[in-house]
Parts: structure tokens; sequence; C-alpha cells
């Protein structure tokens, strides 16, 4: 019988060669706009980050330094995380700061080229794709240095009892990202030091922190079972590589129920998060099953390609024959390189793996003729997942996301999505990925190989509750997002965003379906009449609305017009740089000249209040409503083989997926880790 380490040492030794062209482009930059100067200078890159409670505040700080001897306009690159609401821009122009304001995007565009032609400091962040943004800045004085910093929030949820968080610094993987790095090069490198901080305030005891790659470059304070200081500080690093963070809670946690309210005003609305950790360890599945691998081999994709050949012919050659599988490419046009089911016959395996060493990658990205060709042949009797690969955003063949929720619509399969890189279309992913039931996520080079493995696994592997739907009585909510998930995996933690009238007593039920018997789980608490210790929630409630606009208009249930005027609205409201909006960053005189009022600066004093506040408390604040009443029994699951956590080291993200569906068919052929 084979063995997993034995195993995993062949796969990563052939990887190993492929590390060093896992290349990618950097954000963080400050580029000349449309002229031939010097690359600005980065003089140094400071990154300070709170992760409190479910969600984390991302501070940037950089200074850049113009080495020509004119004046220029210049165009700052960043992209931000799933789920990110960027809150604050602030440019320093020697003595003076001047900060943002949200207006509507044409109203933006046409007051930034008016102060820049009289002259005058100005800045404009827009959002330029899924997860890009780019902030202009006239004048970038010569010979002079220039600062800019910006400030966001995003949730953090835990998965199988670890926490993520991700800074997002290297681009790329997409056809149109390498084409500007070619023909727009800039300067990715901190002249001075680039630095970071992590605050972690959990109100349940940590075990563990990680920064894999940063490993001799970081210290590691623990202040306190939940609380820890982390430091990092690498000179002349180069701005292209993803800075992740993992923390891992203390074994046997109860599943639990946790909302943090905020309600300002008695008069007015409340906001609340509740994270809802299932106490519930589902089954593992093990009846035999269909696999449809669709992998992604156009030209974005060709320094991976011998990585995507060697694993996915590692895999079919482990894979048990109770199962099938059919292994489907894409670029432009979709190909069936199995031509059908095959099972892992050794006739079969070889015919395969000779096809796979001779995939070539070119063209563009046609993702629904890839997927249209997985849902063919399918056999109703047997459960099939479909296992879709990409670096990039489609853009051959159909790109309606509408569409896609259609095709997803016309099969019971579950498609698990994985997104390589911070520029991949993640909204269209999760069109797709939900609309089947399956889920998404997204890797970075920088991730642990065998955290990814084992939480995937996790989740495919096990049984899920069907037809999941929470509600909430006694307290009158409205606007409530991720109450109707559908299907809950192992290990999943839920994330509910949403408003509430005035306080008081409120009953959570979950209705679901487990093997076929119908599961109801209940519990009450107390929604707060004021509470104004989580100011930040409101934007992270706008912008999941946001969100579920996008989806609902993604998959056709409101027309464009109708989702571009609500995005507009609760991005001027909450102070969203939308699609629909753009932060304009003036001085507080012509701020005034303009008429524009000044919501953003009273929002972020109130936010910078409860922050301080939060910061001086000695500990966290636990928000679990359930002590009294379990919502769910049992402990929250745990990820359960494999050993140990954090795996060694990163590998490119093919790598990842590819060990990944190993590991998924190495469990249903019950292949044991040595001793």
């Amino acid at each position: 019988m084979k063995t997993l380490p034995s195993f995993i040492t062949k796969i990563t030794a052939a990887l190993g060669l492929l590390l060093s062209t896992a290349a990618g482009f950097s954000a963080g930059t400050l580029t000349p706009k449309d002229s031939p100067h010097a690359p600005i200078a980065i003089r140094d890159h400071d990154v300070k980050v709170t992760i409190n409670n479910g969600f984390a505040q991302t501070e940037v700080t950089q200074t850049f330094f113009n080495p020509n001897s004119v004046d220029l306009e210049a165009v700052y690159r960043f992209p931000l995380p799933q789920s990110a609401s960027l809150s604050e821009v602030t440019l320093t122009m020697g003595e003076r700061d001047i900060h943002g304001e949200v207006v509507e995007r044409e109203k933006a565009k046409t007051i930034y080229e008016s102060e820049k032609q009289a002259g005058n400091d100005t800045g404009l962040a827009t959002k330029e794709g899924i997860q890009a943004f780019e902030f202009k800045v006239h004048p970038v004085k010569a010979n002079d240095e220039t600062r800019i910093r910006i400030v966001y929030y995003q949730p953090v949820p835990i998965d199988t009892g670890i926490g993520r968080y991700l800074y997002p610094l290297e681009e790329g993987g997409t056809d149109d990202v390498a084409a500007a790095s070619f023909w727009n090069p800039v300067n990715d490198v901190v002249e001075g030091n680039f630095s970071a901080e992590v605050i972690l305030k959990s109100a349940w005891p940590v075990e563990q922190v990680r920064l894999p790659g940063f490993e001799n470059e970081t210290t590691t304070e623990k202040l306190d079972e939940g609380h820890y200081r982390i430091l990092l500080e690498k000179p002349g690093q180069a701005l292209n590589r993803d800075l992740v963070v993992y923390y891992r809670l203390a074994q046997d946690l109860p599943g639990r129920v946790e909302v943090i309210p905020f309600r300002d005003d008695e008069k007015g609305n409340g906001t609340f998060m509740m994270v809802v950790t299932p106490g519930i360890d589902l089954k593992p599945i093990t009846n035999g099953a269909d696999y449809v691998y669709v992998l992604d081999t156009s030209g974005s994709m060709s320094s991976k390609l011998h990585t995507l050949t060697d694993g996915v012919a590692r895999v079919i050659g482990e894979m048990s024959p109770q199962d099938r599988f059919r292994v489907i490419t894409f670029s432009d046009r979709a190909n069936d390189l199995t031509r059908g089911w095959i099972t892992a016959t050794p006739e079969n395996v070889e015919k395969t793996l000779t096809n796979i060493q001779k995939l070539g990658t070119s063209g563009g990205t046609n993702i629904y003729e890839g997927l249209s060709m997985a849902m063919n042949d399918l056999d109703d009797d047997r459960a099939t997942s479909v296992v879709l690969v990409t670096d990039g955003v489609t853009n051959q063949g159909i790109v309606d996301p509408v569409k896609f929720h259609e095709l997803t619509k016309t099969h019971d399969v579950r498609i698990f999505g994985f997104l390589l890189g911070n520029s991949a279309n993640w909204p269209l992913m999760r069109t797709i990925c939900d609309g089947s039931g399956g889920f998404y996520a997204g890797v970075s080079n920088s991730d642990d190989i065998m955290g990814q493995i084992l939480q995937a696994k996790s989740r495919i592997l096990h049984e899920s509750l069907h037809d999941a739907e929470f509600r909430i009585k006694g307290v009158k909510t409205f606007h409530v997002t991720g109450d109707l998930p559908g299907k809950i995996y192992r290990g999943e933690q839920l994330v509910l965003f949403g408003q509430y009238e005035k306080g008081g007593e409120a009953e959570l039920t979950l209705r679901a379906r487990l093997t076929g018997e119908d599961k109801t789980y209940r519990t009450s608490f107390t929604f707060p009449d004021l509470d104004t210790d989580n100011p930040e929630l409101e934007r992270l409630w706008a912008l999941d609305q946001i969100e579920q606009i996008e989806l609902r208009a993604n998959r056709g249930e409101i027309p464009g017009i109708e989702s571009d005027d609500a995005i507009r609205d609760l991005g001027l409201q909450y102070q969203l740089v939308t699609d629909e909006t753009s932060m304009l960053v003036l001085a507080d005189e012509r701020f005034e000249h303009h008429g524009i009022a000044r919501n953003n600066r009273d929002r972020v004093a109130t936010e910078r209040l409860a922050q301080q506040t939060r910061a001086s408390a000695p500990h966290p604040t636990n928000y679990r409503v359930d002590t009294a009443k379990p919502f769910t029994p049992g402990n929250a699951p745990r990820i359960t083989s494999g050993g140990g956590g954090g795996g060694g080291g990163a590998l490119p993200p093919l790598a990842v997926i590819l060990m990944l569906l190993f590991s998924a068919l190495a469990a249903k052929l019950g292949i044991r880790r040595e001793a």
C-alpha cells in the first residue's frame, strides 16, 4: 500500500524546479502616467493590520520619491482582497495631508481633471476591474517625496479552526495584466524597509500563528491566549509576493453563534454581523463518484503548464477503480482530452498520461465552453463533481454571467472552483459555484500547500447540510445576506450581515436536511438598543449588500440599470468605492468650493474613536450569544487527517490544487500515512 508522505515527496520534487517560474507582477507601485520618465522609487512600505472578532483593518503607508526634474501625474495600483471595503485614502504632499470623499464616478473624474488643470494637489481612486483599484495622483513633485495612505476592512472567517488573512501584492496570472506589465515596466523594489505589524486579538484561544515564506524576518510575541503581535521587517523587499497570515484556534472549541452589533442611535436601524460556527461533525462520503477536471490551458498558464500536466498525471495514476474521470482542457476552445469517461485501468492511464504530456498553452480563456463540455454525458445515478481550475478572467466565447448561472442549473453537479492570483474574476466564479451548491476558493502563491489540501478535502469528502435556511424572529431584521446558504460544508463558518430595527429578544433558527432527514437548530439572544463598539460593520454590511446585488444581476434576477443605481446609492451613503462611485482626494477648501459634503471625514472619525477604545481594552469582547442554549451540539469540526498543521512552505497554486485532488482520491483509496 502506498504512503502519503512518500507520494508527496515525489510530487514536490517534480514541482520544485518550477518555483522560480511562478512569476507574478507587483502591486503597491507608483507609475508615471503616459510618460517615458525614470521610474518612481519606493522609499518605504509599511503595513499595519488589526484582526479582531471576525474582521480585519489594514492600513498601508508608502513613501515614494520622484527622481525626475519635472512634476508628474502618476498611477498607484493596488488590489484589495475579496469583500474588502476601501474606507480611507490620504495623500501627503510636503507638510499637508489631503483626504478622500466618495462621489459619483463621472463627477469625481470631472472634478479631478479640473483640479489637475488648475495645478492643485489632487487624487482619484477608482475601481478598475474585479479587485483592482487605481489611484491617480497629481502632481508628484520633482525630486521630492509623496506619501500615500490607504485603509480598508475585510471579514476574516474561520475554516476548520484556521483563520487566514491575505494582504495581496502579487498581481498577474491573467493575459491583460501580463501585457500591461510588459508595456509599462515599474519599479517594485522597496529601497528602504518593508515592514508589517499584525495585531491578532481573538476572543477564543489561539494555539499558533504563521506567516509562510517570511519566517526568518518575523518576530512573534504572545501577549495572551488569544492576543499576538507579529512584526516583520525586510529591507529591499520586492512587492511581488502576497503576505498570508494563518492562525489556528485551540482544540475542542464549541460550535457557537456570535453576534457583533452596531447601533449608535436608538431611533435608527442597527447593523450586525452574525458568525455561525456549526458544531456538526458531518460524516465522510464513502461511495464511488465521478470527477471532471476542467483545466485552463490559455496563454497565461505557460509558466505553470508543466506543473499542471505532471500533477494531473499523478492524480489520475492514483485513482480508485470505483471512480471514473474525465479531463477537459480549455483556452479559446474546449477539448475533451479523455474523450469521455474512463476508468483507471493501466491501459487507460498510460494513454491519458501520454496525451497530457503533449499539452501546450495558447489563446484566450473560454471558461464557458470548458464547463459546457464538462456537463455532457453525465450519469444521473452517480454523484458528479466538477473541479474548475483557472487563473484568468473569461475573455472568449460566452461571457454573460447569466448564461453561466443557467448552465449550472442544467445538471445536478457540484462545481468546486479554484482561482489563482489576485486578478481573477471571483464574482463570476461565485455565480458558477453557488448556483451548483459547490464552493470556490482563492489561492495565492504564498499559501501553505498542506493547509489548502486539508481544508478543501474536509469539505469535498464529507456530507453537507442541504437546503439550509436561517431565520430570525422576535426582532425585525432586514437586508440580511447569507441567510439562505443552501449547503453548509464541514468546518465552514457562516457569516451573515444584516440590519435590525431595534433591540430585543430574538430567536435564531436553522432548518436543513442531513442524509434525507429534516434537522432544526435553535437558540435565543438579545439585540442591543445601543452598541457603538464596531462602526466599521456598516461599511462591511453595505459592501456585502453590493456583492449580493451583483450576484443577482449575474443571475439575471434584476436588470443592470437597477443594480447600478442601487450600488451607487450604497456607495455614496456608506462611502465605498464601487463601479459607480470613486474617491476624490482634495484639500479641505476645494471640497467646500465644489459643494461636497464631508461624509467620509465624519465616518472615519467615528471609526477611529472606536478603534482606539478597542485597542486600549486588555481583552477582545466575546460576542457568543448561545452559551446558555447551544445552537448546535458538539465541538466545531477540525482538520482530522494528514497530521499536524501548516506544511512546509508554499508552492505554485496549481501544485496546491492538484495535490488537493490527489488527497481527495487518496482518502477514497485508504492511503495511510507513514508512522
